[in-house]
């Protein structure tokens, strides 16, 4: 009975020591509540995916409902100031011809740099913080090595890639980079027309896959050439007049004019809003889909595109008027 004494004395609630554990433990219950309300963004002032997709008229590939690809070989990409990964679709003739790209990653070396991610990353990255509002346009995205290149860069992307094949290794990209918030995947081949069209792929080169089976097969003359029909869409039907373009990137085996004509708006909207512009001018391919070099730079001319510079077989194009 020595400590009875003790129950009938009051009990001290608010003593220093519990009013700071209870004022610590709110400062972290409303921390934890402030940021598990916030939407994680890459940046601030970039529209969102979901904000954009009632607005288009194609929807976007669903890589989750898509079969996965197997197997995978991916890996991350020397040289860019902005690394990501792709996933190869080819993988040349095993064990014979292997591809240079698995050859590398058995040797424990990152993947050779594409010159398009190069080209993307170094046009992107000359672009001012307070313009970087707006999208990149990769047309013939093959496995997304341009737009992996801007999205790791923060940029938004709209991806347009026939094969299914590519489809699914863009699928695997979007994963590897977590880049999923950022980059709209649509399963059509841009053109100047809405409808279905014959496109030829390559069986292993899916690459030089094309709209023309003569442009498909003219470097792999020995490769399977299969027909199927894929969806077309003109980029004019895909991109509202309320969305800018910052960069328009066209690899399509020669039917470039096509797609040009099928973005017709797009190219004629103000200097100040019109897309820097790179397309490949291959006069070999280009000749394989009846068009040519020369009625490209022409069309292009009408548009206000008058500065048209070489590098290699790609044209950059800024406009003037």
């Amino acid at each position: 009975m020595a400590n009875a004494w003790r129950r009938n004395q009051s009990t001290k609630i608010l003593t220093p020591k519990n009013l700071v554990l209870f004022i610590s433990t709110s400062l972290l219950l409303l921390i934890f509540l402030h940021l598990s309300s916030q939407t994680p963004t890459r940046n601030p002032s970039t529209k969102s995916i979901k904000d954009s997709i009632s607005q288009r008229a194609i929807k976007p590939f669903d890589c989750l409902a898509a079969p996965q690809a197997h197997p995978v070989v991916a890996n991350t990409v020397e040289g860019l100031k902005f690394p990501f990964l792709y996933s190869l679709s080819d993988f040349g003739t095993l064990p014979d011809k292997p591809h240079k790209n698995i050859v590398r990653t058995l040797k424990g070396k990152p993947f050779r740099r594409p010159d398009i991610s190069a080209t993307v990353q170094e046009l992107l990255g000359e672009i001012k913080p307070r313009d970087r509002e707006g999208v990149f346009v990769d047309v013939g995205a093959n496995v997304g090595m341009a737009s992996f290149a801007a999205a790791v860069m923060g940029f938004r992307v709209l991806a347009f890639e026939p094969v299914f094949e590519n489809l699914q290794r863009i699928c695997d990209g979007i994963y590897f980079n977590r880049v999923g918030d950022l980059v709209e995947l649509f399963e059509a081949a841009a053109s100047d027309s809405s409808g279905n069209i014959t496109f030829h792929k390559l069986v292993g080169r899916l690459d030089n896959s094309a709209v023309s089976a003569t442009g498909a097969k003219m470097a792999f003359k020995s490769n399977e050439e299969i027909a199927v029909q894929v969806r077309s869409i003109p980029l004019d039907e895909v991109i509202p007049v309320s969305e800018r373009v910052l960069l328009l990137k066209i690899d399509v085996q020669g039917w470039e004019y096509h797609v040009l004509k099928g973005a017709s708006k797009l190219l004629s909207r103000n200097k100040s809003e019109a897309p820097y512009l790179i397309y490949e001018e291959d006069p070999r391919l280009l000749q394989a889909s009846n068009t040519s070099a020369h009625e490209i730079r022409e069309f292009l001319r009408t548009m206000g595109y008058h500065k048209c510079t070489q590098h290699g077989t790609d044209a950059h194009c800024t406009k003037t008027d």
